[in-house]
């Protein structure tokens, strides 16, 4: 599939449509959520296609990943910080939202969000990892979404299955989608909401991906709905900071300027028509039950505002 990754660069943010102050500047791109339309094993065996996204940079990868580096190591995982990325990704409170961020980090003391990020993000990789060690069986009946696993008791999964990959590309895409706009929305809301939208995120993507099999291939038994990643929590985060600041300007593939509400609209049609053609490969479902917490969300944080 195509990445749509954009990068906010040197214009001043556009105003949201609920606050008078301004808007934080963002990076990040759409993730996907991968489909295991026929095998109860069954491996990744296409690339994913976003050789245009992420990877069209390399020295943008190479300075992200050697500042991540240097610095987990000079001062630990949750000490880390943003670097060079810091001016593009700060975000500054909203005048209009002080009351409400205080309200979600009431009791969030001992939480941060970059603890929230990082410990996300950490065990993602674990999980990806053990998928080269553990037993394809374990791995298959704990770690992926499916009728035959909820069937058989095994509910875990539809948490589980949101932090396990099997594809290099795949992991590295929703990890970073996770740790831009995861700065924002923690800064904002604080570290106990980013990580209940990730599970919200999660779960309903898992329920949309598995109703809609449930509703349009009822003979499908087994394994044959099976699924797993990231993309439906990571497109629940992503999309709140687009419904949030819907006229931010942003830079796909960093050079075609285009307000975030037309990218909202190109990620969720994407979904649409990837459901009407019958994409067994990727999970529009799952991608609109992110975009369905992603607007539950927006309208509660609306409606405490005004």
């Amino acid at each position: 599939m195509q990445r749509l990754m954009y990068k906010l660069l040197t214009k001043t943010p556009q105003k949201p449509l609920y606050s008078p102050s301004p808007s934080p500047s963002k990076n990040g791109f759409f993730t996907h959520y991968t489909t295991f339309p026929h095998s109860k094993n069954a491996l990744i065996t296409q690339p994913n296609n976003f050789s245009n996204g992420v990877f069209s940079n390399s020295p943008f990868v190479k300075h992200f990943l050697t500042n991540i580096l240097s610095k987990c190591q000079n001062k630990g995982v949750y000490g880390t910080l943003y670097g060079d990325f810091k001016a593009l990704l700060s975000t500054r409170s909203f005048h209009s939202l002080n009351s409400y961020n205080r309200g979600w980090r009431s009791g969030s003391q001992r939480l941060t969000s970059d603890g929230v990020i990082w410990t996300l993000i950490l065990s993602n990789v674990a999980v990806f990892m053990l998928w080269r060690v553990a037993d394809r069986s374990f791995m298959t009946k704990n770690f992926m979404i499916s009728i035959d696993n909820l069937k058989n008791g095994r509910i875990h999964t539809l948490i589980t299955h949101a932090f396990s990959h099997m594809d290099m590309s795949h992991l590295f895409s929703n990890m970073l989608g996770l740790y831009f706009f995861g700065t924002s929305i923690g800064r904002n809301f604080g570290p106990k909401y980013l990580l209940k939208l990730y599970l919200a995120g999660a779960v309903v993507g898992a329920v949309f991906h598995l109703g809609y099999h449930a509703l349009t291939s009822p003979s499908m038994k087994g394994f044959g709905s099976s699924a797993l990643g990231a993309s439906g929590a990571v497109n629940a985060i992503m999309l709140l900071e687009i419904f949030l600041f819907p006229r931010n300007t942003i830079y796909l593939e960093f050079f075609i300027p285009m307000p975030a509400f037309v990218l909202g609209i190109l990620i969720i049609g994407q979904d649409v028509y990837r459901i009407m053609k019958g994409d067994s490969r990727i999970s529009g479902a799952s991608h609109l039950g992110g975009a369905a917490v992603a607007a539950v969300a927006w309208a509660l944080i609306t409606r405490r505002i005004y």
